[in-house]
């Protein structure tokens, strides 16, 4: 053995000295690593059982022990499978078996995820993932409501259009009654036709004019449930129970949309637009000569010219608020904190990193377990057993040597014992 440890060399020597201090750290460090991996585990079964609870609609025994049995099978898996990881995959020599044991880790890290981080992630974000998925609702319902109001706003101004029509038919009845538009003064045929459409204008006037307190009580009254359920998205206790009421309160404001939706006097102004120059009831020309019935036949043609010409303004501008984009269909839909932390995982990237740390921290400790495990054969790579013993293995053989030699004299001894009577005999 001295002529051996004669033959090392430096390089040898120091790496003889790693290897036997990172089994001895590798020593300690066994003496808690189970330990750690068990509380690691247990954690991540807690959060898993607060996931699944938030999962379960039923608060019975019956959902209590299915999340228990759940929870305890997760922390049972992930303890085992790291364990085996731990165990087995630094120890590995060959590349094959290398490669496959890390493919194994890959898997089964992508299954401890499907069975357990998202479940923490619920556990640790659900409430507030909830939350967001009430105010992005929020968010949704009030530019709805912003959009047809505007809608309706639009359709209002449309009110304005009208009231010029009006009042241009109206003045050409007056000047038609002065003489000054077919040459004959007076209320006759000409007269009539004007103040039949203006009348009809007017009508149409007071309808949208009738329509602007109701919008405005509409759209005071949506804001007034959009503040409710604000305060909903904020408010302190379980968010389960404040989303039933947010439930409540946007079925209301879903009518209060509605309304305002039909509130648009957009398609009334663009029907009365098409009817206005065909619903023309044409009077008998009542002039006294051919002359002036002929001035009244001209002017009622120009008046029918003007017809559709305003027919055609107040078309146009109906024709753009109809094209105006219509306010998105929302409607609430309920959800989960599991399924809410899954859909708006951009917005709690930490509570996912800590879930998933939880559960895959360990493959870490397996890498850098290999990693040392590989730098002790490197350090006795190429060396005897003799020069790889130290005085404690070499104490340790001469103890067991002292041992079997004492075995194997007792034997000898009994040996002896029962041949002896044998001799005496003969």
């Amino acid at each position: 053995m001295t002529e051996n440890k004669d033959r090392l060399t430096a390089e040898e020597a120091k790496g003889l000295r790693t290897a036997k201090e990172l089994e001895g750290h590798l020593a300690w460090l066994d003496t808690f690593t189970p330990a750690a991996l068990g509380v690691l585990a247990i954690a991540s079964g807690i959060y898993t059982y607060l996931g699944v609870s938030s999962l379960l609609e039923d608060n019975g025994a019956v959902s209590f022990f299915a999340a228990v049995a759940y929870s305890i099978a997760v922390s049972v898996g992930i303890f085992v499978f790291w364990s085996y990881m731990l165990r087995l995959l630094p120890s590995m020599r060959t590349a094959s078996g290398f490669i496959g044991l890390t493919i194994s880790t890959i898997v089964g890290s992508v299954a401890i995820i499907a069975m357990s981080s998202w479940l923490n992630a619920a556990a640790l974000a659900g409430s507030a993932a909830v939350e967001q998925h009430l105010e992005n609702t929020v968010r949704d319902y009030q530019a709805a409501l912003e959009q047809a109001h505007d809608i309706a706003l639009s359709g209002q101004a449309l009110g304005r259009e009208v009231e010029r029509a009006r009042q241009s038919f109206e003045e050409l009845a007056e000047l038609e009654q002065s003489g000054d538009l077919s040459g004959t003064a007076g209320r006759g045929a000409v007269f009539r036709v004007l103040t039949q459409k203006a009348e009809e204008l007017r009508n149409l006037e007071e309808q949208i004019a009738a329509q602007q307190e109701p919008i405005e009580e509409a759209f005071q009254q949506g804001n007034e449930i959009l503040a409710k359920m604000r305060e909903l998205t904020v408010a302190p206790g379980p968010v389960d129970r404040r989303s039933v009421q947010f439930s409540e309160e946007s079925v209301k404001l879903a009518g209060v949309i509605s309304r305002l939706n039909q509130y648009s006097v957009a398609p009334l102004v663009a029907r009365a637009a098409e009817d206005l120059p065909s619903s023309v009831v044409l009077p008998e020309l009542d002039g006294r000569s051919s002359d002036v019935r002929n001035a009244q036949s001209s002017t009622i043609n120009s008046v029918l010219n003007a017809l559709d010409q305003r027919s055609k303004t107040l078309k146009n501008a109906a024709d753009e608020v109809l094209d105006m984009e219509p306010p998105i269909e929302t409607a609430y839909n309920p959800i989960s904190s599991a399924d809410a932390v899954i859909k708006y995982a951009h917005n709690f990237v930490p509570s996912w990193a800590g879930a998933i740390a939880i559960d895959l921290l360990p493959a870490v400790l397996v890498f850098v377990l290999a990693i040392t495990q590989a730098a002790i054969r490197s350090g006795k790579d190429g060396m005897s057993i003799e020069d790889t013993l130290t005085l404690s293995d070499l104490r340790a053989a001469m103890n067991a040597m002292k041992d079997v030699e004492a075995t194997m004299g007792v034997a000898d001894a009994a040996i002896l014992n029962r041949a002896t009577p044998q001799k005496d005999e003969t």
